[in-house]
């Protein structure tokens, strides 16, 4: 009896190893990295990308014009407010935002093509497109503290690039963002960028191991035995 059983099961895993190995590699993550201005998440957010093999930068759609050095596709798809506006109607974003006057949106269909071939993506997301995100499926969410407040000052004042007034919006703003800390998964200050930029990669590989992300494989090997 117990053979039977035994053979019955290596069926039935044989079976589901095939099933899975029909429906192509196992479906992608999701990981959102949240940081008030100043913080330093564009860094470490492109050197992510560049040096973690499989993750890929999600590029949102935005209407605000290029900055200089930033290519289409790439950074961002530049559109107007008509484009916007029309891909907003058919509810073709899966979340959108609007900064400084800006509008920005993440592209469903652009995003679930690629999680359907088993690309990891990476969000560069302010606290509300975190939170609209985090409502529409499994996401792994991060967010990027500064060493202290005085730091973060001091990193945007050595910006040069805004006012007295403009740097006092900003720390209000990067209070209130810091304020919802709580809602995330997981906390990286960056006081050192080699340091966090580790914590963050280990972040993503342990998102990996996950055993939803390694089911088909234990089976697999499970399958042999």
């Amino acid at each position: 009896m117990k053979k039977l059983r035994a053979a019955a099961l290596r069926l039935v895993l044989c079976a589901l190893c095939a099933i899975c190995a029909a429906a192509g590699p196992p479906r992608g993550g999701l990981f959102v990295l949240s940081a008030p201005s100043g913080t330093g998440k564009s860094t470490l957010a492109k050197r992510l990308v560049r040096e973690v093999p499989g993750l890929t930068f999600a590029v949102s759609h935005t209407t605000r014009a290029p900055r200089p050095g930033e290519r289409e596709g790439v950074d961002y798809f530049f559109v107007d407010d008509a484009r916007f506006d029309a891909m907003l109607i058919r509810g073709e974003f899966m979340e959108w935002v609007r900064i400084y006057g800006h509008r920005y949106g993440l592209s469903r269909e652009w995003m679930e093509r690629r999680l359907a071939a088993g690309q990891d993506l990476l969000l560069d997301l302010d606290t509300s497109g975190a939170r609209i995100l985090r409502r529409a499926g499994p996401v792994v969410t991060v967010f990027l503290l500064p060493p202290s407040a005085g730091e973060l000052a001091r990193r945007l004042r050595g910006r040069g690039s805004e006012t007295a007034e403009q740097l006092e919006l900003r720390l209000g703003q990067a209070r209130r963002e810091l304020a919802r800390y709580p809602e995330y998964d997981y906390l990286v200050v960056n006081d050192s960028q080699d340091r966090a930029f580790q914590e963050l990669r280990a972040i993503v590989l342990a998102a990996r191991a996950r055993r939803n992300r390694r089911d088909a494989a234990a089976r697999e090997i499970l399958a042999g035995f």
